[in-house]
């Protein structure tokens, strides 16, 4: 019996499921484990997010026989001279948006039902939106509530700008050390393995670099290319706050997707609180501009690489979003990209076997 294959196999998921359950009963062992995890995911997943995007650049430079530290040292001072830049075209603008945005984000609701009151004297409207319609009662109640949350925001303002001081001394740190030494991490994953399977596993790490290289430089040259757009569009038709929401625009649209939906909703609400024309023609932009990005910028850039249905995409980040929140989400696509070459790659592996047990 123990020279089952079968037997074997379901001894080891016995041992499997006595370890998960003894785990739990000692969890608090395991929480400064969690916990530290929880603080190094924001700044690991930013840092790796910048890796890709100058991995490129410090690969060029090492190219033409700079050294990789040098390298790395001088994309960081360019970044200095980026960041000083920012603040003085940039900032002061972004600046005064938000304290404006902060100072009016009380009175929005009413300034909405301002709005929703002209709307009513208007007869069409009247017909379609009626005062005492169980419509306008949720569309009154949703943005109280959005308000609300947006104000506690203002007030939790102090405890995220400490969160963002964390985050902004240790990316840097953890950025240089991947751009220096990365090319060390395949070879001690690779050494993990068995001997008869490094040669698939190397070809796995190589697929799964090229994927994540793909998507998240694509994604983060699309977002920024559609900020642009947007932030052109809002400046034509005098769209309020139109620096703040672009920005946000260009975070939210990193999910894929739903992103844009969320990225809409401020946007037209900001509209519709100057005149529903502006909410209207501020709709218009968003469509034209994700129009450009999906239709002309998205195959020149991606190409057919990115191969997920976008239903897939929806239930992952929603699953993502469930988890652990929006970072959940951003994390979710690159996630599944990864556990599905590896799968992928591993269930073939396991069928070669097999063929190769049939014929022997």
């Amino acid at each position: 019996m123990l020279q089952s294959k079968y037997f074997r196999t379901c001894l080891g998921i016995i041992a499997a499921l006595l370890i998960i359950y003894l785990g739990a009963k000692v969890k608090f062992i395991f929480n400064p484990i969690v916990l530290l995890f929880k603080l190094l995911l924001v700044p690991v997943m930013l840092a790796g997010f910048m890796y890709y995007l100058l991995r490129p650049v410090v690969n060029y430079l090492e190219k033409h026989h700079w050294k990789r530290s040098l390298s790395i040292l001088s994309i960081y001072l360019v970044f200095v001279g980026l960041i000083a830049l920012f603040s003085v075209l940039v900032w002061p603008t972004l600046r005064e948006q938000v304290i404006t945005f902060a100072e009016n984000a009380p009175y929005f609701v009413e300034d909405l039902q301002k709005q929703f009151e002209a709307l009513q004297k208007n007869s069409f409207f009247a017909k379609a939106l009626p005062s005492e319609s169980e419509i306008y009662a949720r569309v009154s109640e949703y943005l109280n509530g959005l308000i609300m949350a947006v104000t506690d925001s203002i007030s939790n303002f102090i405890s995220v700008v400490s969160n963002v001081v964390v985050i902004i001394a240790t990316v840097p740190i953890v950025l240089y050390y991947m751009l220096k030494e990365s090319s060390k991490l395949p070879p001690k994953i690779l050494h993990i393995l068995p001997r008869k399977y490094r040669k698939e596993g190397k070809e796995a790490l190589r697929e799964i670099d090229t994927a994540l290289s793909n998507f998240i430089v694509g994604r983060v040259v699309l977002n920024l290319i559609l900020g642009v757009l947007m932030y052109i569009g809002f400046l034509i038709i005098g769209l309020p706050y139109s620096l703040l929401l672009a920005l946000i625009s260009i975070v939210l649209n990193l999910i894929p997707y739903v992103g844009a939906i969320i990225a809409a909703i401020p946007v037209v609400i900001i509209g519709f609180i100057d005149s529903p024309s502006v909410a209207v023609w501020s709709l218009v932009v968003i469509i034209v501009s994700q129009q450009i990005q999906d239709n002309l910028l998205t195959p020149i850039i991606y190409g057919k690489q990115l191969d997920i249905h976008p239903m897939t995409a929806i239930v992952l980040l929603l699953i993502g979003g469930d988890v652990s929140g929006i970072v959940g989400v951003i994390l979710a696509i690159p996630v599944y990209m990864i556990a599905k070459i590896i799968i992928v790659r591993g269930y073939g592996l396991f069928l070669a076997e097999k063929v190769d047990d049939m014929k022997e």
